[in-house]
């Protein structure tokens, strides 16, 4: 998008009180945003702060980072052959406005054979992923295939950012039609 920004990671504990997986994500960006904007910029209304949070579901049960790679073959083997649902939640705040959005994609895998999830595992992409995958690497080995947004999936889903950053700056009272001239 060609806009200037800083990557400043949270370290805030990630620890959530929701149940449901878009609840949780959401949460968790939150908890990630307003960290670094209390931080950094506290009621800084030239900054803008935008933080992101993924996990995958199956069903309800949620599946977050793996602790190690025997954890990962666990999470792979029972996404093997099923649909689940990824949900990325993108939180932004300016000043003393917040806004906060989520989006769900489907992703089918294959059957994942021993040997493919072998191959995987050896390659430690899986450690730090929701899921133990990331469709944007290696890990698209197991998709069948999918509905939804792939920048969600890969973990911000690009398309939707633009179009609620619009209406989060039509709410702040911003002109959006020239919003890339905020960020110079």
């Amino acid at each position: 998008m060609k806009v200037p920004i800083q990557i400043k990671p949270s370290d805030v504990e990630e620890i959530t009180t929701k149940e449901h997986p878009k609840d949780i994500v959401e949460e968790l960006a939150e908890l990630k945003g307003r960290d670094i904007f209390s931080q950094e910029f506290p009621k800084d209304d030239k900054v803008f702060v935008v933080a992101s949070d993924t996990l995958v579901a199956i069903g309800d049960k949620v599946l977050g980072k793996p602790n190690d790679r025997e954890h990962a073959r666990q999470m792979l083997l029972e996404l093997s052959g099923k649909e689940h649902d990824v949900f990325t939640a993108v939180y932004m705040a300016c000043g003393d406005k917040e806004y906060t959005f989520s989006r769900c994609s489907k992703v089918k895998f294959t059957d994942i054979s021993p040997e493919i999830l072998d191959l995987y595992l050896e390659s430690d992409e899986a450690l730090d992923k929701a899921g133990s995958y990331g469709i944007q690497g290696q890990g698209l080995l197991f998709v069948e295939h999918m509905s939804g947004s792939y920048s969600n999936v890969v973990g911000f889903p690009l398309a939707d950012f633009i179009a609620e950053m619009k209406t989060f700056l039509n709410e702040m009272g911003l002109d959006s039609k020239n919003w890339r001239q905020l960020f110079q």
